[in-house]
């Protein structure tokens, strides 16, 4: 991976920006390290250009800044077009390169002025920005998206349930485990009450099911009306409760479907990735896992498998007081997405024979299945830093039951 953006290209003036949602702080400096610029600028891009193209008039321009994404991404955007060098300081090497920096004041103006001076004395700790980070930028806010609609799944669906026990207890534990199932949201959605769906009768019930889940249909009927017989009151507010769960079902429904559409655009950014095909080629690594790793990953750089490892959280953490020590433990640090991602990965794997005897092995040294899932996913990180390092796909000679 290429550290510094510009390569053996002379840099006249170094720009450091330190990125804010209503307005930014650039300090500019000069080959000799003297300031040129020191000021703050709206979120414009008539200011921006208009700083860009004063300083081009000094020569060569290198526009450095701490976020390359989100609120940074405009300031990127009007330097690429104004064809000068771009690249981003990463938040521990800023850290770092601000230790050396005399004063202790967090300002806009200082940030910016660290990044300037690590642009123009430390390159090597600077990351590039390379062509594919506009497909990167893509899946992460499409990955964003993706992780809110699925929260608000998860809450509209406990929702539901909660409200079915609340009038219906026995109707819920009968349909509630498969609310997810498109057949179920659309039988609540024509009988969004028990007494609907006691005046359907089983004959309507199962054939309302039938036109989506044929094989099920005649078992959740029976189930349902087995169900309904076990309690003949009515409970307060169900009526209420009906004229809700007709709207929740409507909106489950609704962001079901848009959580459907974005997969198939991550899907699209994914294969046209470079490294599509050398991610996916490992079991239990779909499109939506890609794409985390992808978004995580890019842009990083890792000297080894255990820095990649430590950054996911799955390196485990010794704990020791003088002579004593207590062992070693799951850490709790790291990128939790990233460790996620990597975690459930390892659990579709499963099914992977190498993958199994590895996890077998783990279950036989008495571990518990969490944590021989957590090995196995530290053991899968270890080879997807050999795929990404070598950009070759995936080999079960060396993977977890080498």
């Amino acid at each position: 991976m290429v550290n510094h953006p510009v390569g053996d290209v002379v840099i006249d003036v170094f720009v450091g920006v330190d990125v804010g949602k209503a307005e930014h702080h650039a300090v500019a400096l000069d080959a000799a390290g003297e300031v040129i610029l020191d000021r703050s600028l709206p979120q414009d891009e008539g200011r921006l250009r208009q700083l860009i193209g004063d300083l081009k008039q000094r020569g060569r321009v290198l526009f450095v800044v701490d976020q390359p994404a989100t609120i940074g991404a405009l300031p990127l955007a009007v330097a690429r077009a104004e064809a000068v060098e771009v690249g981003y300081l990463p938040g521990l090497a800023m850290r770092r390169i601000a230790d050396i920096h005399a004063g202790e004041a967090k300002t806009d103006a200082r940030d910016a002025a660290v990044i300037a001076h690590g642009a123009r004395s430390m390159p090597h700790a600077l990351r590039s920005l390379r062509p594919d980070d506009e497909t990167v930028a893509e899946l992460a806010m499409l990955a964003g998206f993706d992780q809110d609609l699925a929260e608000q799944i998860n809450q509209a669906s406990n929702r539901i349930r909660g409200l079915l026990t609340q009038v219906h207890p026995a109707l819920e534990r009968a349909i509630g485990p498969r609310m997810q199932h498109p057949a179920v949201l659309d039988l609540i959605g024509r009988y969004p009450s028990p007494q609907a769906m006691r005046s359907a009768g089983r004959a309507r019930l199962a054939s309302r099911l039938r036109k989506v889940a044929p094989r099920l249909a005649e078992r959740v009927a029976d189930e349902i009306v087995a169900a309904l017989d076990e309690q003949t009151v009515v409970v307060t507010g169900t009526d209420a409760a009906g004229q809700v769960l007709a709207r929740l079902v409507e909106q489950l429904t609704v962001l079901r479907r848009q959580r459907d559409e974005i997969a198939l655009q991550v899907e699209r950014l994914v294969e046209a990735h470079p490294l599509s095909l050398v991610l996916t080629s490992m079991p239990g690594v779909g499109f939506k896992t890609a794409a985390i790793i992808v978004v995580e990953v890019s842009g990083k750089h890792f000297a080894s498998a255990a820095h990649l490892a430590a950054y996911a959280g799955l390196a485990p953490v010794t704990r020791r007081s003088g002579s004593s020590i207590r062992g070693e433990h799951h850490s709790r640090r790291g990128n939790k997405r990233l460790k996620r991602a990597l975690y459930l990965s390892a659990f579709a794997a499963l099914r992977d024979p190498a993958s199994r005897t590895y996890y077998d092995r783990k279950r036989l040294e008495r571990k518990g299945h969490q944590q021989a899932l957590i090995a196995l996913a530290r053991r899968r990180c270890d080879v997807l830093f050999a795929m990404l390092r070598d950009a070759t796909t995936y080999d079960a000679d060396r993977h977890v039951a080498a």
